[in-house]
């Protein structure tokens, strides 16, 4: 098993919902990301997805492509990115990173070279927005050959015929993104996501992470009663993209001790239902 399959097998049988914060490799200060990837451990993050920064993030808002922009304008590469990830694992062994980025970096760096790099560095996964799946089953198998996992999203848009295209080749977990549009827009409707992750399920055999929109501990709460994980990305880029360096790891795990203290309530109320029937 993966360190992602573990990680998620671990948690179900605690009855607990995966945090999966997303910050930007490189932002908003070159030398922070290190740091404040053991900072979101520490506040109780289960796995990180680390952005590969990109010129054209489509799928991306405004705070996300901030943060691509002011990466690479301190010069951040993927190569920097893998560097970051292998120091990151010279005090955590066990934290799973997904790196999260676009097709355009992968196929410059070259895909067999990126996989042997990721794998040698320490990431457990990869999603690439822009790989549907059924132009990457090589990639995807690339990486499960190196124990790493092929991630992939789902939209509201997505058909069943693309959600079972996706649960085909996918291993770790699947992100739906929540809302039609980009990082960081639009109001969560909590209902729509009930109504689709069935629909998910139905059709992959890993766990449900959600994610785009969710800017605090209610919404947390409400899309990890439905789903097993919760992505959050904007809103912490958000917060730390003004603060002075010495203040980005404290401000960003000040937010998820929050977020992840209101998960837990989701435990303490599913084993008190159970002493109580």
């Amino acid at each position: 098993m993966s360190r992602i399959q573990t990680t998620f097998a671990r948690l179900a049988a605690e009855g607990r919902k995966a945090l999966i914060p997303y910050v930007t490799a490189g932002d908003p200060y070159a030398d922070v990301t290190v740091e404040l990837m053991h900072a979101m451990v520490a506040a109780g993050a289960d796995v990180i997805e680390l952005g590969v920064p990109f010129s054209d993030p489509m799928a991306d808002g405004p705070v996300i492509q901030r943060a691509s922009e002011r990466a690479l304008l301190k010069g951040i590469s993927t190569a920097d990115v893998l560097a970051m990830v292998r120091t990151f694992r010279q005090d955590d062994a066990s934290t799973p990173v997904v790196l999260m980025g676009y097709a355009n970096p992968v196929e410059c760096f070259g895909p067999d070279r990126f996989v042997d790099e990721a794998k040698a560095a320490g990431v457990d996964g990869v999603l690439i927005v822009d790989y549907p799946p059924q132009e990457c089953e090589a990639f995807a198998a690339r990486l499960r050959a190196a124990d790493m996992d092929a991630i992939f999203l789902l939209a509201p848009t997505s058909t069943d015929a693309r959600m079972q295209e996706v649960g085909r080749i996918a291993t770790g977990y699947v992100y739906y993104v929540s809302l039609k549009g980009v990082t960081g827009a639009g109001h969560l409707d909590t209902a729509a996501v009930a109504a689709m992750v069935p629909r998910i399920r139905a059709a992959v055999n890993v766990p449900v992470g959600v994610g785009f929109g969710i800017r605090d501990a209610a919404t947390a709460v409400a899309v990890a009663q439905v789903s097993d994980a919760v992505v959050i990305g904007s809103r912490i880029i958000q917060l730390i993209e003004n603060e002075p360096r010495e203040r980005v790891p404290g401000v960003a795990a000040g937010f998820l001790r929050e977020i992840r203290a209101a998960l837990d309530t989701l435990q303490l109320q599913a084993s008190s239902a159970g002493e109580s029937a």
